[in-house]
């Protein structure tokens, strides 16, 4: 990954972190649902992501499954009231034209396997907005919790 898409990166998360300070009334509940999911699609994702640099024919299966199961935890997120912040790191997360987990798996497709080195860079960022997407999840307020 470049330095510009690493800060755009580092900035997007920062934006969105600053957005969470502002806005605690309007944010939904934790779901115990939503943080397992997050925690078991960054754990499948991570070691899907280091069999790229074999072809990708050799695990189409494996990325479709995965797709199907991130476009769950989208779905998921989108449908949860008060749940903007969440539905975008989603939406950025998986979108083909960015990036993170989506723009590395057509990046993979497109040119059927890659570098250890750019998997490995792609990797840090991937599990970093996994790890935004856990806290986020984690931070919010547990059914009954007054503040």
């Amino acid at each position: 990954m470049n330095n510009l898409a690493k800060w755009y990166s580092y900035l997007g998360i920062a934006v969105l972190l600053f957005s969470l300070s502002g806005c605690s009334n309007s944010i939904s509940l934790f779901s115990e649902q939503a943080y397992q999911q997050d925690i078991t699609l960054k754990v499948e994702s991570l070691a899907l992501m280091n069999k790229a640099d074999e072809p990708f024919k050799s695990h189409e299966k494996e990325v479709t499954e995965l797709n199907k199961n991130l476009d769950e935890a989208y779905e998921y997120a989108k449908g949860r009231p008060e749940n903007d912040i969440t539905t975008l790191q989603w939406k950025i997360m998986i979108s083909p034209d960015r990036h993170l987990l989506g723009g590395f798996l057509k990046r993979w497709k497109d040119k059927s396997s890659l570098s250890p080195f750019f998997i490995k860079e792609a990797r840090d960022q991937v599990s970093r907005a996994f790890d935004t997407i856990i806290e986020l999840e984690s931070g919010k307020m547990k059914p009954g919790e007054v503040k």
